[in-house]
């Protein structure tokens, strides 16, 4: 699936375009320059999930906890100053990643030998200000 947007404005409907297009994939993998704006759509997804708490880039925590409407959580991680893998095995990666509940990953190129078997695996492209998501299921 490959979806273009020009402004944030059309994010919530990116968001319900891929929700409603992959509605069993639980683990959305990022991947995309910096600036391009994963952290934004991460946003608008959480949105659409109704998550009511402050979503921002957990950057320096490494991750962040949501509550779902439905009460469960989601999980958002964001790589970016991962020093070494071994940091991910220090947080507890796999009791998130294979939690069974939504996780989102930013710089997820990190930690790519850490995924598990089955994700969506979103890449984002930005040109002149419009953006390309192309969204695959992977299953290794």
């Amino acid at each position: 699936m490959t979806l273009t947007f020009d402004t944030t404005r059309q994010l919530p409907e990116v968001a319900r375009q891929l929700l409603e297009a992959f509605p069993d994939e639980r683990f959305f993998a990022f991947f995309g320059k910096m600036g391009v704006g994963k952290t934004t759509l991460i946003k608008a997804l959480c949105a659409r999930l109704g998550v009511e708490d402050n979503v921002c880039s957990p950057t320096f925590a490494i991750i962040n906890e949501y509550s779902a409407a439905n009460g469960e959580p989601v999980y958002h991680f964001d790589f970016y100053r991962l020093k070494d893998i071994s940091e991910a095995y220090n947080i507890g990666y796999e009791e998130y990643f294979y939690s069974g509940y939504y996780c989102f990953t930013e710089w997820t190129e990190k930690v790519e030998s850490l995924l598990p078997d089955r994700y969506l695996r979103l890449e984002m492209e930005e040109e002149s200000g419009r953006r390309t998501l192309t969204a695959t299921v992977v299953e290794n």
